[in-house]
């Protein structure tokens, strides 16, 4: 009996990225067959100027390939689909391009044959090397290089492609010439594509099996929506993880509304179900479409709305800044790009038996963390020469963001001159714990034990008893003496004791020193005494700095720390 199942298509997603005009759309518009909803420049602005303002899918179909037969395993498909999305190349555009880049599983970078990398190439490629393991190169516009030389240009501009990937993840990537529009967007349609049919072969080729996981909850990054008159509104998206069936309830967590699934299609098929790596149009009823243009939609409750977060931190090696703490950073994380504060942290290592506090292997994954484990507040990113210590941050967003957990956190500069020839990207991480109380600062950092060492230096000015001394210049006049009770000192002359309370009005302590002063010690405070000679206790900080080098005065050293977050302030000596 003939198997009556209908045909089963396997989506396979290719982002095309590149710098503005390098011809992304016209190498979609080649390359599709079937164009979804948001295809091609929907909007009229981009129509008028020629450039992508928003990230466009479009799709063309061809039999399973072989190899992929195999790799299926019981999943039984007839068909590949490969779904384009087509990233903008403007520089303004790049959190539009960070999240098109989180839903690709192969990536097309496209170079202008003529000009080469660009600023936007290469942070195209820093994105790439983020959120995806598989590219092709597209050399375009090789129409527009003279006949007699192409060949030589394009060997030429090959070589130099494969020279700047030796040290990316995408070494030894294919390369591949085409002409996707000759003559460029204005000419007539008349000219055939070049190369185009030997790109579909070598996607068909470079096409693997996705990872696909219907299990666990639902998330679908949007990019449209709009509506359908007597039917409802539809919302089209990829899905990122789980999977799909009608009539069930989604959550659209940025409106905290949920609605029912009417129907799904598929470019425009209708399909009963759909799972993480498809491309969905979905029908709900009752929902404005103005209210949602780009975001996500999931099962209910599965997402958190954070007002902070702490992440991993690695630095982007081309930018050029410095990351200091306290600096704000356009943070793109989940589907949304939110200004956000940054502070750095490292970890304290507890010492082992043999004196060592080096992690051990399984904490030396950047993305453990723990409330249990002691930081050290770091003024700014710490860069080594080989490989950085591993490092984290709090972000303290300036509006609450909605997003899965773990996602990848992406940390730019998008202020910066879109024309300057500098990198943008600064850091990127992953997201370890979110704060989803708006309180945050009083609930949950209270926790986080992140410390700052202090340092505290004054003199001594006199002695009282063997056992006694009273300090000068360590704390202002107005300093509660009180908090700092207890804590031990060090004298310049290796004594050790710890502050017993103030001394009068102006700021000075009494210490107690409990071995008591050594010999050494009184007869080097007595001579520097005797040295002030007339006039005693007058001008007494200046008659100290005019005496000899061999009677400089003892210095008292206190040294402690402070947790950041302690709402006691409390002072902590180790």
């Amino acid at each position: 009996m003939a198997d009556s199942s209908p045909p089963k298509t396997l989506n396979f997603n290719v982002g095309v990225l590149g710098h503005v005009d390098s011809g992304k759309t016209s190498l979609a518009r080649a390359l599709s067959s079937t164009a979804s909803t948001a295809a091609f420049d929907k909007n009229p602005q981009s129509k008028e100027r020629g450039i992508t303002l928003d990230l466009g899918f479009s799709a063309f179909t061809v039999p399973l390939p072989e190899h992929l037969k195999k790799s299926c395993g019981d999943r039984q498909y007839d068909s590949l689909q490969f779904t384009l999305v087509d990233c903008p190349g403007h520089a303004s555009l790049i959190r539009t391009i960070i999240g098109g880049a989180q839903i690709i599983d192969l990536m097309m970078l496209v170079v202008d044959v003529v000009k080469g990398m660009q600023t936007q190439t290469a942070e195209c490629l820093l994105i790439g090397q983020l959120t995806c393991s598989h590219m092709i190169v597209i050399l375009n516009k090789t129409d527009l290089l003279p006949t007699d030389k192409r060949q030589a240009a394009v060997d030429k501009m090959t070589k130099r492609m494969h020279k700047t990937l030796e040290n990316t993840r995408f070494k030894g990537c294919a390369i591949i010439a085409v002409a996707a529009k000759p003559g460029g967007p204005e000419f007539p349609e008349t000219d055939e594509p070049q190369g185009i049919t030997e790109l579909i072969d070598l996607l068909k080729a470079q096409a693997f099996f996705p990872h696909r996981d219907p299990s666990g909850s639902l998330l679908m990054a949007v990019d449209h929506c709009f509506s359908i008159r007597g039917q409802g509104t539809v919302i089209t998206g990829t899905i990122l993880q789980g999977s799909l069936c009608v009539n069930d309830t989604v959550e659209i967590p940025a409106l905290k509304v949920t609605r029912k699934v009417k129907s799904v299609q598929m470019f425009r098929k209708p399909v009963p179900s759909a799972m993480q790596g498809d491309r969905v149009g979905v029908c709900v009823t009752q929902f404005d479409p103005k209210l949602l243009e780009r975001g996500v939609v999931c099962t209910p409750g599965s997402l958190q709305t954070l007002f902070a977060a702490i992440i991993s931190v690695q630095k982007i090696e081309y930018y050029r800044g410095a990351l200091s703490s306290r600096a704000k950073f356009h943070i793109t994380v989940g589907h949304e790009t939110v200004m956000a504060r940054i502070s750095f942290f490292n970890r304290v290592l507890p010492r082992n038996e043999n004196g060592d506090c080096s992690p051990t292997s399984q904490e030396k994954s950047a993305n453990l963390f723990s409330f249990d484990w002691e930081f050290h507040h770091l003024d700014e990113f710490l860069t080594c020469g080989r490989g950085e210590p591993q490092q984290w941050a709090l972000l303290e967003f300036e509006r609450p963001v909605t997003c899965p957990p773990l996602c990848l956190v992406i940390g730019s500069r998008l202020d910066s001159d879109i024309h300057g020839n500098t990198c943008r990207l600064a850091f990127h991480g992953q997201l370890l714990e979110g704060f989803e109380d708006k309180n945050y600062t009083e609930t949950a950092l209270p926790r986080l034990k992140i410390s700052k060492d202090k340092q505290k230096e004054g003199a001594v000015e006199r002695v009282t008893d063997d056992y006694t001394v009273i300090g000068r210049n360590l704390f202002k006049k107005e300093t509660n003496l009180q908090l700092f009770v207890g804590l031990k000192v060090t004298l310049s002359t290796g004594e050790t004791g710890s502050i017993e309370g103030g001394f009068g009005q102006s700021g000075k302590i009494k210490i107690r020193i409990p071995e008591g002063l050594k010999e050494e010690t009184k007869q080097h405070l007595s001579s520097s005494s005797k040295k002030k000679g007339k006039g005693g206790a007058k001008n007494e900080s200046s008659k100290l700095e005019e005496t000899k080098p061999d009677a400089q005065p003892v210095t008292i050293h206190l040294n402690f720390k402070r947790y950041i977050y302690d709402p006691q302030k409390k002072m902590v000596q180790s």
